[in-house]
């Protein structure tokens, strides 16, 4: 099918009838750093001209397999077998898309199938449907969801160590309605579970905790959903689901939504995506969920067949009647989970999660020795841990790069939700949007602080090699 573009008498009616110029002025209002910038190229520059300088631009870019890397923060970066890529990568998986015959996709029908059982296996929950956008937006839909559940209260209780990124896309799904959310203030690094309990009340829908949080620190989740539960509330548990090999999953605890993102499962960091998010719950919670569910039937001669047993997107039913209209399936994410599970196995998911453990103890062990460095929190953690440190975080980052080793993540740059709103609205540092009020504590006293990251991918002489480097430049 051919593509056929607006003429220049068609885009300038459109602009006539918005009221503007030109198309530029419809954008006046975007920030310039967010414009996509041409990339200057000269007139009449030929194919290949153009594919040397594409290079060139290219070789600029750094990855984790050509430094020494420590960052983390939601995205990680983990060993993923050979296996994965090649059978994801297989032409059947890549172009396979929403099944609306099933008889012509068992394939893929299967694959989800598989996916959804494991994702129930290792979160102990009841329910898992074929997965969301990413970690951030499934934690705004198992809001959405709880909302949904109970539809007399609007309150959501949000524990101030929640992934500030996750608190900024709740707050955008929940532009315009009304709904307050209420942050759960911090004591170090976790959550102050006596403030849950005063908080906690029968308005409140849901109550968000993560574990690990985005400081790294365990949370007590058992008692945290025991006070969401006395208050009739649904409780979400945001979780890394390669923790789950040696933590406590959601459903021993009796969470009502496990939410995450798979990214860790068998994905590459792929400079920020595409990722998914994995969403599981009770059996009485399922049809509220989002997206799709696949089941395993029977066809009329006793084999074994697979079908859409739910279907909640717009594309399948009434707009009006779609718990979301926004929670596309990213199928060739959850296949590549698919493989990495089965792949592991049980012990090998453990193993990881031990060798994760292990390994960030010692750097931890190994940096506080540093004269000026210290462990910003004794709380238990897993992969991840914060250091305070005697210099600038970014100056400290600068001079590690210099030594081809990229550092954690500068906490001064990790804002809470819409910190930049309450900053250029001092008298509301409530009412950020319209319908929506939000109150948090911030990350001020946190700005000397780098979050560190380490996984199985770090050999003893690699996290030597990063403590002696931090050692010489401080």
């Amino acid at each position: 099918m051919d593509f056929v573009p607006q003429t220049e008498q068609e885009l300038q009616r459109m602009l006539e009838e918005i009221g503007v110029e030109s198309f530029d002025e419809l954008l006046k209002q975007v920030v310039p750093d967010l414009k996509c910038s041409l990339l200057n190229l000269p007139d009449g520059i030929s194919e290949p001209e153009l594919l040397e300088r594409m290079r060139r631009l290219a070789s600029r870019n750094v990855s984790v397999s050509q430094r020494n890397s420590f960052l983390g923060a939601g995205a990680y970066d983990h060993f993923i077998p050979e296996v994965v890529r090649d059978l994801s990568s297989r032409a059947e998986f890549c172009t396979a898309y929403t099944p609306y015959q099933p008889e012509a996709s068992q394939g893929f029908l299967q694959a989800m199938f598989e996916y959804q059982t494991l994702i129930c296996e290792l979160t102990a929950m009841e329910v898992s449907n074929a997965s969301l956008y990413d970690g951030a937006t499934a934690m705004a839909e198992a809001v959405l969801m709880a909302l949904r559940t109970k539809t007399d209260r609007s309150k959501v209780l949000v524990s101030g160590a929640v992934h500030p990124e996750y608190r900024a896309v709740l707050e955008t799904y929940l532009r315009g309605s009304p709904v307050h959310i209420e942050e759960v203030r911090r004591e170090g690094g976790l959550t102050a579970l006596s403030a849950l309990e005063e908080l906690a009340d029968d308005q409140t829908a849901a109550v968000v905790l993560q574990s690990p949080n985005f400081f790294g620190c365990i949370e007590d989740m058992k008692l945290a959903c025991e006070i969401a539960h006395e208050n009739g509330s649904v409780f979400i548990a945001v979780v890394n689901p390669i923790s789950l090999g040696i933590l406590s999953p959601p459903g021993e605890y009796a969470a009502d939504i496990a939410v995450g993102d798979g990214q860790p499962l068998g994905n590459d960091l792929a400079f920020g995506g595409p990722y998914l998010g994995f969403m599981a719950c009770t059996e009485s919670l399922m049809r509220k969920m989002p997206g799709r569910i696949i089941g395993m039937t029977g066809d009329v001669e006793g084999k074994r067949g697979f079908v859409l047993t739910l279907q909640t997107r717009e594309q399948h039913i009434r707009r009006e009647k779609a718990t979301s209209n926004i929670c596309t399936n990213h199928a060739l994410n959850a296949l590549r989970t698919c493989i990495y599970l089965c792949c592991l196995g049980k012990q090998g998911i453990r193993r990881v999660g031990e060798l994760n453990l292990q390994k960030s103890h010692y750097l931890a062990d190994q940096l506080s020795q540093i004269k000026g460095l210290t462990v910003a929190f004794s709380s238990p953690f897993f992969n991840e841990f914060m250091v305070r440190c005697p210099i600038a975080p970014s100056e400290l980052n600068k001079r590690l790069a210099q030594r081809g080793i990229l550092g954690g993540v500068e906490c001064g740059r990790c804002l809470p939700a819409f910190a930049h709103e309450r900053r250029s609205r001092p008298t509301e540092p409530c009412a950020l949007l319209d319908g929506v009020r939000s109150s948090g504590q911030g990350y001020s006293e946190l700005e000397d602080c780098l979050l560190i990251s380490v996984t199985e991918t770090k050999t003893k002489e690699q996290l030597d090699e990063f403590v002696a480097a931090v050692r010489e430049v401080l």
